[in-house]
């Protein structure tokens, strides 16, 4: 009896926000990469940081350049001219997997930047890299 009562605010949050609670990853298993095959990339890979610029000046991946939806419009044509390669890979990463930054920017390097790479979201982001580093 106490459990049902405990569970009921639970159990009538998610009937309220049902249609705002995502129940689906927002990045396809097919989108993500593990930070072992991405490194296995070596220079044939762009790493692109999706994270806050303050997040970004702390600490990134090497060789990482920041773009982020907070200043796209502005980051955007930079990574275009200095960075961008049409035969290497994009490896796009955020703090976390429950982080949507990295989705959404490979999302936009697809859709508005039509950007013909191979485009991936690093599985586990920032953390899992930290976890990983060598």
């Amino acid at each position: 009896m106490l459990l049902g009562l405990a569970l009921l605010p639970a159990a009538v949050q998610a009937l309220y926000f049902h249609d705002r609670i995502l129940w689906e990853a927002r990045v396809a298993e097919s989108d993500l990469v593990s930070v072992d095959q991405a490194r296995s990339w070596g220079s044939d890979a762009i790493w692109i940081d999706a994270r806050p610029e303050v997040d970004f000046e702390r600490d990134h991946v090497p060789d990482a350049i920041l773009l982020n939806e907070d200043r796209w419009n502005e980051l955007l044509p930079r990574f275009l001219q200095e960075r961008w390669s049409p035969e290497k890979k994009i490896v796009v990463y955020c703090s976390a997997e429950s982080c949507n930054l990295a989705g959404d920017v490979a999302r936009r390097l697809r859709e508005e930047a039509k950007i013909p790479n191979q485009i991936r979201v690093l599985k586990g982001g920032w953390e899992e890299w930290l976890k990983t580093r060598k």
